[in-house]
């Protein structure tokens, strides 16, 4: 009967089987969410990472240069709009600032450039030729349920462009012509964090 354990005994016994983080750990546990916040300030003010960088010692700025790097990499989007054409420019300008290996940085980005021009200029015509056939498609099924409901004759006009389902067909639409832009993307942007 003394073999039973209360809840308590088996707690403190894993607690025991736990280590006491290494200074590597703590470090990083510390420095690395000040990165991220600094890449964030970097993003919506005019930020200077390298002068903010300098702020910290040496063993602790690795891990900051870390945890900033991940939050710009992040950042990176498709140029669907202005906004995001400058946060794109802006996390950009914080990797090459905060990554060692400037030529390898300069080589990724080239390719990210590759994608942004594609996805602008072919990509766009995709999209609207896309969202040309969905239209049409779209009023073809509106106008066969109108000609059900009230005989062959029925002709209706009905902006298609204004119903919920158009635009929630459209989304999946985008969403789908987007992926293969966003999966080279995110590769280039793990090659980014890989960089030193």
């Amino acid at each position: 009967m003394s073999d039973i354990k209360s809840a308590r005994e088996i707690a403190m016994e894993k607690l025991q089987q736990i280590e006491e983080p290494t200074e590597e750990e703590r470090l990083e546990w510390k420095f690395v969410p000040k990165g991220e916040e600094l890449a964030v300030r970097h993003l919506k003010e005019d930020c200077n990472l390298v002068v903010e960088l300098g702020k910290y010692q040496e063993n602790e700025r690795k891990y900051v240069a870390e945890g900033a790097a991940e939050v710009l990499a992040r950042n990176i989007d498709l140029p669907r709009n202005d906004i995001a054409k400058k946060n794109n420019r802006r996390a950009m300008e914080g990797l090459k600032l905060l990554k060692n290996d400037k030529v390898s940085v300069e080589n990724v980005f080239s390719q990210i450039r590759n994608i942004f021009k594609h996805y602008a200029g072919q990509g766009e015509q995709q999209r609207k030729q896309a969202y040309e056939s969905l239209k049409a498609q779209f009023e073809a099924k509106v106008q066969q349920a109108v000609q059900q409901q009230l005989g062959p004759m029925a002709r209706a006009r009905v902006d298609v462009e204004r119903q919920p389902q158009f635009h929630e067909e459209w989304r999946k639409v985008r969403a789908q012509l987007d992926s293969q832009y966003l999966q080279h993307l995110n590769e280039y942007k793990r090659d980014l964090l890989s960089i030193p």
